[in-house]
């Protein structure tokens, strides 16, 4: 067996063993191995977080209501060229192999709308990813330095790196959005009273797009559950359409990212 061959299968096998994504030789990446949904992964990593934590991952705002945008002020600016250029940095605590996740998931934006990440210089607003206690991130732009948690045992992974990134473009999660009833049926007998706060309903601007039960920002169907084997969200009026995916943006999310942004 050659040499490139036998890293591979090192390659895989160690992958098992991490629950990681990987990438191979050829530079292509191999989905995450164990069908974990993507809110499941984020929970776990947040339990126990020392940040106050609205929906789950959404950092609770201090200065300001992240319910409202007056101006579009919470949204990134366009430059001359009509691209949106987020300034941001990548904290040495990762690995290589960890920034080499985090800029596949990156070069999708990149690929698919006008959202361009872009190495920090000395801009004042940027976002600063960060190795914390969890997998979160503010809602839209905050001024100044903004963290986005990506705790190395947890969050590194393609689908948790845009989940967390389009939180901070200014989104909520999609089971939150104003006309989510038509769509789904939350149970709240499942889920304990202390944490029915995570789906209340928000003031969303929809941007005329449909609901999208396969938006990398939709919660997996037991969220929050009092019980791990209860349903918390039930799709609506076909109960078996599948929630919760973890691998990328859809066609949806990057339709609306591009809408939001004017791309």
């Amino acid at each position: 067996m050659d040499t490139r061959a036998s890293l591979s299968i090192l390659l895989l096998l160690f992958g098992v063993a991490q629950g990681s994504p990987l990438m191979m030789p050829d530079g292509v990446f191999v989905s995450e191995p164990e069908p974990v949904d993507i809110t499941t992964r984020i929970l776990e990593a947040n339990n126990g977080s020392s940040e106050v934590l609205i929906e789950g991952d959404l950092v609770f705002p201090k200065t300001r209501n992240a319910l409202y945008c007056l101006n579009n002020n919470c949204f990134w600016k366009k430059n001359s060229n009509n691209i949106v250029e987020i300034p941001y940095i990548v904290s040495n605590e990762f690995s290589n192999f960890d920034k080499s996740v985090i800029a596949n998931a990156i070069s999708v934006f990149h690929t698919k709308t006008c959202i361009r990440f872009v190495a920090r210089s000395s801009q004042t607003d940027y976002i600063s990813i960060e190795n914390r206690d969890g997998c979160f991130s503010a809602l839209g732009r905050t001024g100044g330095k903004q963290v986005v948690s990506l705790k190395r045992d947890g969050c590194v992974y393609n689908g948790i790196v845009q989940h967390e990134l389009i939180h901070a473009l200014g989104f909520y999660h999609e089971q939150t959005r104003s006309d989510r009833d038509q769509y789904v049926k939350i149970n709240f007998e499942n889920i304990s009273p202390d944490m029915a706060y995570n789906f209340v309903k928000q003031r969303t601007n929809n941007q005329n797009t449909p609901y999208d039960y396969g938006s990398i920002m939709h919660y997996g169907r037991t969220a929050f559950a009092t019980r791990p084997w209860l349903e918390t969200i039930t799709p609506i009026p076909d109960k078996t359409v599948e929630i919760g995916q973890r691998q990328g943006l859809s066609n949806i999310d990057v339709l609306r990212i591009n809408k939001l942004y004017g791309c």
